[in-house]
């Protein structure tokens, strides 16, 4: 498997690249995940930020609370990433604007307390209450 993975923007304006192997990959259930893109849930890849760059393009930053600012493209809209005070030498990023997210394979759910109860996703994974890594 490769050693980098490359991903951006449906319009292709950011690019970014991750070194090294993709693991603790989780599926987010909290409800901000749910509103800023207006998905049931997001799937997140988190990695030390020294493993991650941008390639090119200036991603727009919203401060979505009091600990967490999220990456996204300014012209299409896609959300790209996070970092959090919580956890300061990692950056999430959405597995879906991987170039191949088919590699990045989920293993486990967080936020499971706002989690719809209508959906069943990868049932058999564990899951947290909240996030606890």
């Amino acid at each position: 498997m490769s050693s980098h993975h490359e991903g951006g923007c449906h319009c292709g304006a950011s690019r970014y690249r991750i070194t090294g192997p993709l693991q603790d990959i989780a599926h987010c259930h909290c409800s901000i995940c749910r509103r800023v893109s207006g998905a049931p849930v997001t799937t997140w890849i988190t990695v030390p930020a020294s493993r991650f760059e941008w390639l090119h393009g200036v991603a727009a930053q919203y401060r979505s609370s009091a600990s967490c600012t999220r990456y996204f493209c300014s012209g299409c809209g896609a959300q790209l990433a996070l970092v959090t005070t919580l956890s300061p030498d990692t950056v999430d990023v959405t597995i879906g604007t991987l170039d191949q997210p088919e590699l990045a394979i989920p293993e486990r759910h967080i936020w499971t307390t706002t989690r719809l109860p209508w959906l069943h996703l990868d049932e058999h994974l564990p899951s947290e209450p909240e996030e606890t890594l």
